[in-house]
């Protein structure tokens, strides 16, 4: 079942943009125009993470978010209050992470991505075409064959798998993959998935970006 996310922003514009991003990397969404309606939609369903703007008509974000925590909904405040006391006043309320507008949209998928994984909601298997992937027991799969991939490589298929037809740049690839700290070229990253292409016969699946990076093709 996918995660599903709740989208708090009273910019249409915003709201658009990020529920189309979601969609397309997989999730489910359902959005919210003000802090009431924010409290109508967690009466009519459960969610499993809250993106939230603090500026809100009706109830503002650091009002909705007792009402998550009660619900036990991880909150991710994306607003354009950038200064310090702001952020330190949404961390110290509970959020668990602040990102300020305006935002790259791969950054807010990576940071939702590290909420979601510090939940107790279970790894699930990830399924894209004949690919299947454990993330308990690190093992992938093509047509029932098994495919043995590195470390590096298995997070990197992880990553095209959850935002197909999503242009992923070098850069993002290896904030994602390799960390922030890590000290190396982008070329790294083309060395993997030049690697991963092989092992799955991914030639064509796997698109060059020119000058940009990868955008895995299909899956629709």
């Amino acid at each position: 079942m996918p995660y599903r996310i709740l989208i708090v922003e009273d910019d249409p514009a915003i709201s658009r943009l990020i529920e189309t991003n979601l969609t397309v990397a997989g999730y489910e969404t359902a959005c919210a125009m003000d802090g009431r309606q924010a409290l109508n939609r967690l009466e009519e369903q459960a969610f499993d993470l809250a993106l939230c703007d603090i500026m809100l008509p009706e109830l503002d974000g650091f009002e909705l978010l007792p009402h998550m925590k009660r619900r036990q909904i991880p909150v991710i405040f994306v607003s354009a209050k950038a200064d310090v006391p702001s952020r330190v006043q949404g961390l110290r309320l509970g959020a668990e992470d602040y990102l300020v507008k305006p935002f790259d949209i791969m950054e807010l998928l990576v940071r939702m991505e590290k909420v979601l994984a510090r939940s107790e909601r279970p790894a699930q298997e990830i399924v894209f075409e004949d690919v299947r992937m454990e993330p308990d027991s690190r093992t992938v799969t093509k047509a029932g064959e098994p495919i043995p991939l590195k470390p590096m490589e298995f997070e990197l298929l992880r990553c095209f798998i959850r935002h197909p037809g999503m242009v992923l740049t070098r850069e993002a690839l290896l904030r994602q993959v390799w960390g922030d700290q890590f000290v190396g070229e982008t070329r790294t990253v083309d060395v993997h998935v030049a690697s991963l292409r092989k092992k799955l016969g991914w030639t064509d699946r796997i698109a060059t970006v020119y000058k940009i990076g990868y955008r895995l093709e299909g899956g629709a």
